[in-house]
Order: C-alpha cells, then structure tokens, then sequence
C-alpha cells in the first residue's frame, strides 16, 4: 500500500498557463511545499500573482480546505529559476514545458541527475509518448504521465499514462497525488491508460478534429469569413468556440502538437497555413494578446450574434466517433463507455459514443463526403465504425 504521507514536496517545471495551475492545485491539497520553476523571472512573477488571485477567489467563496488561507499556502510556494534548487529535495515532480519531444526528454535527463533516487517524474504531455520521454531519464520506472485538463482548478479529469518501463507502484503513487489535488466540478477522475499511445483518449479524440479545424479555418480565411463568425458557429454549445479555444491554449502548442502527429500518426495533421502564418508572426494568442483573436488584459469579448453556418457539428463529432473506435481496436481501451466518461470529465462535453451510436450510419457518410472534399485520407470511416462492432464494446 502506497503512503502518500511520504509525498511532501511537489515540485512543478515550468510556470506558463498550465504549471502555474498545476502549482495552485498542489497548493490547495496540502502539500508542505510547492516548488515552480521557470527560466523567466516576468513569467515566475505573474505565476505567483495568477496563484495569489486565485486562492483569494476561492478563500472569498469559502472554497478551500477547513484551515488553510491564502496567506498560509503562498508561504509554501517557492518560485525558483534553477533547475537544481528546484528539484534537489523534492519527492514528485510534474514537468509542464512546451510541448517539444526534444525540450522534454533534456528535462527528463537532468531529473535523472539531479533529482532523489526516490523521487517520481510525471509529464504533463498532451499527446507525446511517456515511453520516448522516459528513456531519457535513467529511470523509466518512475516515469508516469500525468495530463491534466485547464481549468485544472475546476475540471475533474487527469490521465494517468503508463510507459512501457513504468512501475505499478510509480502509477500508484501517482493516482494517490491526484486524489489529493482538489477540482471544484467534484472528485478527480483519474483514468489509467495501459498503452502509450499518441494523444491516449482526450486529446487522441479532440486533435482527430483538428484535421477539420485547421483545413476550415483555411477555407475561411480564403473566404473573407471572419473568424469570429466561425467561432460563433459552435458558440451555443461551448463558451469558448475551438479555435478560440486555441488561442487560450497558444498557436504554438497547438502548432507543436499537430506537428508531432503529422510525425506519428499522419502527415495531414500538419499545421496549415493560418496557423503557420501566426507562428511566423508571433501571434501566439491570448499569452501574446493577439492570435486569432484580440486579447484585452488576458480577457477575450466574444460577440457571439453572428454566425458563419460553415460549421458542422455532428462532422465534429463523426471524427471524434471514429478515431474512438480507432483506441478500442488498437486496445488502448477495452470499452467505449471509459472513452465518453473520460471526454466528460475533461472537456465538459459529450463523449462521441454517446451522441452518434444511433446515427453512425450517418457519420459515416458525412466522413466519406469530408474526405472527398478536403482530401484528407486519414478521416476515411474505421471498420469498427462502419461495420457498427463498436456497439458490442460498451461495457
């Protein structure tokens, strides 16, 4: 049995949008002390002020745990800009840099070095493999990944990802760690994913759309439609239509990740020519005020009363579906049923099997009718879709 009263210093590299939530979690589940590292001193200084305001806003709505403040857990933050400091005495780690192969598997070298013998290394990748990750470290065993889902104060889902190297009892330790990190929307959803896979369930399903996304978005820009027409297309369902979305995650993690599937899965994945064109510009979204959108103050005034009627939301959803029934025969999961709980409990929405297993019939030809359109093969309806094998995999 895992003690996780042995885990008392959490350590977190890099202090963008998701390290410096991560760190606030960390904070709120009572670890004694929270190390944040980043190389920039502007980006560790708006972290610090990003947690402060946060825990405020929670303290105010009596929101944190029976005895703590937020003065109390910003005494246990120590923001640092070296990596040995960092992570010399900690006991888990939870890397949070951009998503680069290169960039995270030289992290994981120097944990290897310079961090305990005991110590557990968690990635928060979102679609990269643990396995290629972890070799890097001298330690696979104690590799795990941990992908969590922004908001990550208020979402429930975190992946749990093993390496083909990686110990039970390293993903045991590293469940109990999630269990302690609290989500305002409920208890953690922790699912353990048994195959290293690109993208594991969420991102597996939601980057399959981007084929969509990127080769529409590209369509409308050669069509003078304005961008924030598309994004109003799906803007009765979401808040934050996709590719506003997409600026709130940054162009250039969007840019990595479709580039690193183009490498695993497709070369049609690769970045179209809007997103290249806001790559080369340094429009970066909201983290540089101007992407798709125009940011004010990291705030984003969306008008929402004009729509393009170019997006098609069960095409969406069809993509989602078939890249689903792609993970039950490559056997990443045994049941479509932990593929719609994990979409819940990550991106708010429904999962693609709960919506489409009484109209995949449709789907499917609405995904042969896209490929013929875009030329996009990769969309081409799977046998366990177009053969409906998938409905016997419920449970």
């Amino acid at each position: 049995m895992v003690n996780i009263d042995n885990v008392k210093t959490i350590t977190v590299l890099g202090a963008g949008v998701m390290g410096r939530e991560i760190a606030q979690v960390a904070l709120m589940g009572g670890f004694e002390k929270v190390f944040l590292y980043s190389r920039s001193e502007e980006t560790i200084n708006k972290a610090r002020k990003f947690i402060a305001s946060g825990l405020e806003k929670l303290h105010s709505k009596n929101s944190l745990k029976e005895g703590f403040t937020p003065e109390l857990l910003m005494e246990r933050l120590h923001t640092v800009r070296d990596v040995s400091e960092a992570v010399k005495s900690t006991d888990f780690v939870i890397e949070s840099v951009p998503e680069i192969m290169s960039l995270k598997q030289n992290i994981f070298k120097q944990l290897g070095e310079l961090s305990p013998e005991h110590t557990i290394l968690t990635t928060n990748t979102s679609t990269m493999s643990i396995t290629q990750i972890a070799e890097h470290s001298g330690r696979p065993d104690k590799v795990v990944g941990m992908h969590f889902f922004t908001p990550i104060p208020l979402l429930r889902l975190i992946e749990i990802i093993k390496g083909e190297k990686t110990s039970d009892e390293a993903v045991d330790i590293t469940l109990e760690v999630g269990k302690r990190l609290p989500a305002m929307k409920g208890k953690r959803f922790l699912p353990v994913i048994q195959k290293d896979r690109p993208g594991f369930i969420v991102n597996r399903l939601t980057i399959a759309t981007n084929l969509y996304l990127s080769w529409l978005l590209d369509y409308a820009m050669d069509k003078n439609v304005p961008i924030e027409q598309l994004d109003a297309d799906l803007g009765g369902i979401t808040y934050l239509g996709p590719y506003a979305k997409w600026d709130y995650f940054g162009i250039d993690t969007v840019y990595n990740v479709m580039k690193y599937f183009s490498e695993v899965l497709s070369p049609e994945f690769a970045p179209g020519k809007t997103l290249n064109k806001l790559l080369k510009e340094g429009k970066l979204g909201k983290k540089t005020g101007k992407g798709l959108f125009e940011w004010v103050d990291g705030k984003l005034e969306l008008d929402k009363s004009k729509k393009a009627g170019l997006f098609n939301y069960d095409l969406y959803m069809a993509l989602q579906l078939n890249e689903g029934c792609r993970l039950l025969e490559e056997g990443v999961v045994r049941n479509y049923s932990d593929i719609d709980e994990t979409m819940v409990a990550g991106m708010d929405m429904p999962g693609p099997f709960e919506l489409g297993k009484d109209k995949y019939k449709e789907w499917v030809k609405l995904l042969e009718d896209f490929v013929e359109r875009s030329g996009k093969q990769y969309a081409k309806p799977c046998e366990t879709l177009k053969s409906g094998k998938f409905l016997e995999m419920e449970k």
